[in-house]
């Protein structure tokens, strides 16, 4: 509509710099010494929720960190939309490899770089200034509700409770979340679906302390060694997860999506060249798109034990330590898998060693059917704007409060992420192209102004 691109034309430099305001705070939720900051980010996010019109904000605390809630309803009669987000980042180590600071949001070849602008202050803030565009210009067709939690990239450990006491105050009729990516720009797509989770951590000791590794080495397992080994076992020769029944309640994608997936443009060489490695990786049968959306995955996140600081010290460790995740695909359940991954790592563990094995986080993989009216309307909403109708994709992320919003509320999600793959979330240096940013606060009026037609 007109008014909404005059709107936004006239505010677009106002928009993105309220957004670096909130990527200026480093509201890290994996760390406690940031506590007040992720207070401090909540408020602002009330405050901007409120001047873009919302007739009620309130900060809902939690054992962790607030979550915001704003709401403007403009009539019971009409659809009601959820928006979903969080305002929490991820740490920013290691900080030498960025080329700007990490919160201090910088703009270079029409990109924004900062931790969260993409993931997922810039995709929330989106939300915001499109609710904003449709208030100020008197064209809300739906009531909307914003949900904006700050424990996301923990796990979400507290969002369940919230939600299964607040039924009523979250009553929607679907839940819109931009926390995905599309194909690009040229080439809009939808995610169909995201990966669950099982993430867990594991402590292996050898020795009862450090030892010498002259005096010791050859008599004494080097648990880093064991660890190493143990870790290596989880794949065969196919890169194929070996864990005894991990993949027994896998859904096996059909041909005709498997055919509709592969419409997706996708060019190996460029992905391998934009990473920096001479071939890709991963389990044989599958495509790399397949293997990022359909397939579950096994990934060791972090490795350490011994000495790693300056220098050398000539030691034979006590102890090792690793982060291991797997990502879930529909019918596999996170406790289940986790329950699988730590009996077997027990079962291989050598005597030499004692493991111990923990749960970070883990949640469901989700997926939305393409016939639901938020689909639809999301659907129609990127082809009003990009002008060619979107891919429907499988992300291979996870957002672990999908499956938990459906089971409480009894609604279904819908994605319209407007992130790349390419953006560096969870990397140093990542980034957000203003266009999508601009992109997106476009389209989302849209998708409220479909929901109510449908």
């Amino acid at each position: 509509m007109q008014v909404w691109k005059e709107y936004q034309k006239k505010n677009k430099d106002r928009f993105l710099e309220e957004l670096f305001e909130l990527l200026r705070i480093p509201s890290v939720s994996a760390k406690k010494e940031h506590k007040d900051d992720l207070i401090k980010c909540a408020d602002a996010l009330k405050h901007r929720l409120l001047e873009a019109g919302a007739d009620k904000v309130d900060i809902y605390p939690t054992e962790g960190h607030p979550i915001v809630y704003g709401e403007k309803m403009i009539d019971p009669s009409k659809p009601t939309v959820l928006v979903y987000g969080h305002y929490d980042v991820q740490p920013a180590e290691p900080l030498e490899l960025w080329k700007h600071g990490p919160f201090d949001p910088t703009i270079v070849d029409g990109k924004i770089f900062a931790r969260g602008s993409c993931d997922d202050k810039g995709q929330v803030y989106m939300h915001v200034k499109a609710f904003e565009t449709m208030v100020k210009t008197n064209s809300l067709y739906c009531n909307v509700k914003f949900c904006i939690e700050g424990e996301e990239e923990v796990g979400s450990p507290n969002l369940g409770k919230f939600v299964a006491e607040h039924k009523d105050l979250l009553k929607a009729d679907c839940v819109l979340i931009s926390d995905s990516a599309m194909i690009s720009l040229d080439t809009p797509s939808i995610d169909v679906g995201v990966r669950g989770l099982s993430y867990i951590e594991v402590e292996v000791t050898g020795p009862n302390r450090d030892l010498h590794s002259g005096v010791y080495g050859g008599a004494v397992a080097n648990p880093i060694t064991i660890l190493a080994k143990m870790i290596a076992s989880l794949h065969d020769e196919n890169n194929h997860i070996s864990i005894p029944g991990f993949y027994d309640d896998v859904a096996i994608a059909t041909e005709e999506e498997r055919a509709l997936m592969a419409k997706a443009p996708f060019n190996e060489k460029e992905y391998a060249e934009d990473l920096g490695v001479k071939e890709l990786w991963g389990e044989k049968g599958f495509s790399t798109n397949e293997r990022t959306g359909i397939r579950p995955t096994l990934e060791l996140n972090g490795i350490w034990g011994g000495y790693t600081g300056e220098g050398a010290k000539t030691v034979l460790p006590s102890k090792a330590y690793a982060k291991i995740s797997a990502r879930l695909v529909p019918n596999q359940i996170s406790q289940k898998i986790t329950d699988l991954l730590i009996n077997h790592l027990e079962k291989i563990a050598p005597p030499y060693i004692t493991l111990k094995a923990s749960l970070h986080h883990g949640g469901e993989p989700y997926v939305t059917p393409i016939d639901s009216k938020a689909y639809q309307a999301a659907a129609k909403a990127m082809e009003a704007t990009f002008g060619k109708e979107p891919i429907p994709v499988r992300g291979g992320g996870s957002i672990p409060i999908c499956s938990l919003f459906e089971k409480e509320l009894g609604i279904k999600v819908v994605f319209m992420g407007f992130g790349l793959d390419s953006d560096n979330l969870h990397s140093p240096n990542e980034k957000y192209d203003l266009a999508n940013f601009y992109k997106g606060i476009e389209t989302i009026p849209y998708f409220h102004k479909y929901f109510a037609e449908l």
